[in-house]
């Protein structure tokens, strides 16, 4: 049977443990939802660089009691793709500036300067805050398919 457009979740999320492992997790579950958005080339691999930025800050910041974890969301409207980070740590992230032998504290940088547009804004659905990037998407990107949630 052949999927109608508006059958495709313009939406997914997940929620991942707070682990080192989750960053991988979180790409790869983005490579299978852009796959069934027709999504590919420099805005699948920027989006892949964001999720795994924003999903390492959130696993390296957000020091918060054990059980709690990291919703990630992907979503796609009025020719944008979202990505979202929610954890539930409070503090707002900011941009640093990071020296040349500094090994980390580029993350969130390497974002502001590719991304349409970023924020943050409270945690839908509890304590904390979600981190979120957009990206332009091409013209011609029509939803085809999804991909069953894990």
């Amino acid at each position: 049977m052949p999927v109608h457009p508006t059958d495709v979740p313009l939406e997914v999320t997940w929620q991942l443990p707070r682990s080192p492992r989750s960053a991988g997790r979180a790409r790869a579950l983005l490579r299978e939802q852009l796959a069934a958005w027709k999504i590919d080339g420099t805005v699948a691999e920027t989006a892949e660089l964001f999720v795994s930025e924003l999903v390492t800050n959130s696993v390296q910041h957000a020091y918060v009691p054990p059980g709690r974890e990291i919703g990630v969301r992907f979503a796609r409207y009025d020719g944008v793709l979202r990505i979202e980070v929610a954890d539930a740590n409070g503090c707002h992230p900011t941009p640093h500036q990071a020296g040349d032998d500094d090994e980390r504290g580029r993350g969130l940088a390497i974002i502001v300067a590719l991304a349409q547009r970023w924020g943050y804004c409270p945690r839908r659905h509890g304590i904390g805050k979600a981190v979120w990037a957009e990206l332009k998407l091409p013209e011609q990107t029509e939803p085809l398919g999804s991909v069953t949630r894990a």
